[in-house]
């Protein structure tokens, strides 16, 4: 069973996305981390392009031992110095040269004949091969690229020493049946046989995994990608998307490939930190939705059995395990799971109340976090009789508008409601709950903190209130602070009435 192999050039063409921009010891960083993944082949980068460029390759050639490492050049002997130059330090060196092919490139941007790419092309070849015997070939842009020429260049490229052949869909134009077909094409027009068949795909129509996996399953041999798929435009073939393909659909590509699969998930977050490009949350594979379930049926089905909705292990690639978000689509089961290994056992009757509680807090929140739990905890384990329960709270305040509330309480069957003006909208919320209840206090503190980080934080108010010669502390928690401050000071007094009932 022949290998697959993993050309990865995050180093080279993921560093061409806008603003990605690496420096030397970045790139090794990365680099060792690659080496760590086992990738099979580094493109490390363009030597030509800068002395800067050169001393990186050099480095990472001098620390990484394991896999090839590439570089790239143009049919230019000036080119292919600075690579030999740069690849100086490895014992398994790559040279990789690429030429544009298609009437497009070849009218408007080379300006050249096919009888000059084919020159160019051969004198390349065989100049490298006086000093390196690794050499790939990519006639670029190859898939808008004449047939017959195509495989006239590539005939000329193997026939000059050119050891790995690259096909790449530079512009991400082509579809899977057609790459599919054009890849039969050439491997029914050329012997491969001595020879790695490489693809290179990018991704400007999201089908650059697609195409690279149908490559691979008519007979490629080498796949050209990047860690979370970056590179020039809409980026490249995905190498985490890529390998877990492979690994998971033995029964199709019938090869093994090297890659240590549960390294995607750390070399994906060292690649978006270095570069600054974040990695979108429903990614496939590294996402950190990826392993993430809030709807209710998706996490009652992970609890009974995972592979009811994961495909992946989530350890396969490096992650540590599932995570059930809990949110306003979560069911009871998922929550009193999450209860318990948070170390808490409610009865029936705390439960339903909790679920309430929460479903509350869900319908305001993307997320609710464990802290956000532990406040909805203490509201349910609270022995305090709720004699007066808030409904429905109203502020008006502006810089030039007095600070008005409108409170309604519920005292079991009764609704009481009134309104009161303030030095801000909290003393405005004090006093229409003072003039409700009857209960009048003094406010001794007030701490506000946010419970969880984001927009959507859950606030915490805690105050200590002196109701004559008593003083209660109590606290009240929303995402809304002035909900919280109200909620508070009726716990406040709610003690206190709780208090002097039981005297009575």
């Amino acid at each position: 069973m022949d290998k697959i192999l993993i050309f990865d050039t995050t180093l080279r063409d993921g560093e061409q996305s806008p603003g990605a921009s690496l420096t030397p010891e970045q790139k090794l960083s990365i680099a060792e981390q690659l080496a760590r993944l086992n990738v099979d082949i580094i493109e490390a980068g363009y030597p030509a392009s800068s002395p800067g460029e050169i001393e990186a390759i050099r480095e990472i050639c001098k620390k990484v031992k394991k896999p090839i490492i590439a570089g790239l050049a143009r049919t230019l002997r000036k080119d292919i110095d600075c690579c030999l130059k740069a690849l100086d330090k490895t014992n398994k060196p790559r040279l990789h040269i690429f030429c544009a092919t298609s009437e497009i490139h070849l009218k408007y941007k080379l300006k050249k004949a096919k009888e000059e790419i084919l020159r160019l092309t051969v004198e390349s070849i065989r100049y490298a091969r006086r000093f390196i015997d690794d050499i790939e070939f990519s006639p670029e842009d190859a898939t808008r690229t004449d047939f017959n020429f195509l495989v006239e260049v590539v005939q000329a490229a193997i026939a000059a020493g050119a050891t790995t052949i690259n096909i790449p869909d530079t512009v991400g134009c082509i579809f899977p049946s057609q790459f599919t077909k054009l890849i039969k094409d050439l491997r029914q027009q050329i012997s491969f046989k001595d020879v790695n068949l490489s693809v290179h795909c990018h991704n400007d129509l999201g089908l650059a995994v697609a195409n690279s996996l149908t490559a691979v399953e008519e007979g490629a041999n080498q796949v050209e990608c990047t860690v979370n798929g970056i590179g020039e435009r809409a980026g490249n073939a995905s190498l985490e998307e890529v390998a877990m393909n492979i690994k998971l659909h033995p029964e199709i590509f019938r090869r093994e490939m090297n890659i240590k699969t549960e390294e995607l998930f750390k070399v994906s977050r060292l690649v978006s930190h270095l570069t600054g490009i974040p990695v979108q949350p429903n990614k496939a594979i590294v996402g950190s939705n990826a392993f993430a379930h809030e709807a209710g049926i998706h996490q009652d089905g992970i609890l009974k059995k995972r592979t009811t909705y994961e495909i992946i292990n989530p350890k396969d690639v490096g992650v540590k395990e599932s995570r059930l978000v809990l949110g306003k689509h979560s069911g009871s089961h998922a929550l009193e799971e999450h209860l318990k290994r948070m170390g808490y056992h409610l009865t029936k009757k705390e439960f339903a109340k909790f679920f309430i509680h929460f479903k509350q807090i869900a319908d305001k929140k993307k997320e609710v976090f464990d802290e956000d739990l532990e406040i909805i905890l203490d509201e349910v384990k609270k022995r305090i009789p709720q004699i007066w329960q808030l409904e429905y709270i109203h502020i008006s305040s502006g810089n030039k508008t007095v600070p008005t509330a409108t409170i309604r309480l519920k005292r079991g069957e009764e609704i009481l409601e009134d309104s009161a003006c303030g030095d801000g909208p909290i003393d405005a919320c004090y006093k229409a709950i003072e003039r409700i209840t009857g209960l009048k206090g003094k406010l001794l503190d007030y701490s506000l903190q946010a419970i969880t980080s984001g927009k959507d934080a859950l606030g915490e108010v805690s105050i200590k209130v002196r109701f004559k010669d008593e003083i209660i502390t109590a606290r009240g928690a929303s995402t809304d602070i002035i909900e919280a401050s109200a909620k508070a000071y009726l716990e406040a007094v709610n003690r206190q009435a709780a208090g002097r009932k039981n005297k009575e």
